[in-house]
């Protein structure tokens, strides 16, 4: 079966990006890095390509051009084994970013992430419809997703 490896076009950044996401999450490193040449099209020296890997999964990013830029039609999503997790991703990758709703936000160069609790599928996807909409409901409200809510939105709680 073929890996696929997420590509990740930015302006000039990067070098910047790999250095900020191998800071956050555990078992990453920079694998490598490449550098325009004499024929262009960027100036000789500069990083074309920085290759980096988040446990065991790799990326790269190309310094392409500001022609593209990053939206929320593609996301990461992390699933997180606890509140803390949760807190730690949100807090790390939201700084120079932006915050969204139903537990997505947005880095300081613009690329989408999910930051998702465990229990999400089940408090979402109850087989009781009355409980599945209460906790949807609820989560329409969030921006950082608080499982402990969704589960007290589903049994009929109000959420603050």
């Amino acid at each position: 079966m073929p890996k696929i490896t997420p590509n990740l076009w930015f302006d000039t950044e990067a070098e910047e990006a790999a250095e900020f996401y191998t800071s956050i999450f555990e078992n990453s490193r920079i694998v490598s890095k490449s550098h325009y040449g004499e024929a262009g099209p960027r100036d000789a020296g500069t990083v074309m390509t920085v290759e980096w890997e988040i446990d065991g999964q790799r990326f790269v990013g190309i310094n392409g051009g500001s022609q593209f830029k990053f939206d929320e039609a593609v996301s990461f999503a992390i699933n997180c084994a606890d509140r803390d997790e949760v807190d730690y991703f949100w807090e790390k990758l939201s700084d120079g970013g932006r915050e969204g709703q139903c537990g997505w936000l947005s880095d300081r160069f613009g690329l989408s992430w999910q930051v998702v609790p465990e229990g999400m599928g089940s408090v979402l996807g109850d087989p009781d419809p009355e409980r599945s909409r209460r906790a949807m409901e609820a989560m329409l409200k969030m921006s950082k997703l608080d499982i402990d809510a969704l589960r007290r939105a589903a049994d009929g709680a109000p959420v603050a």
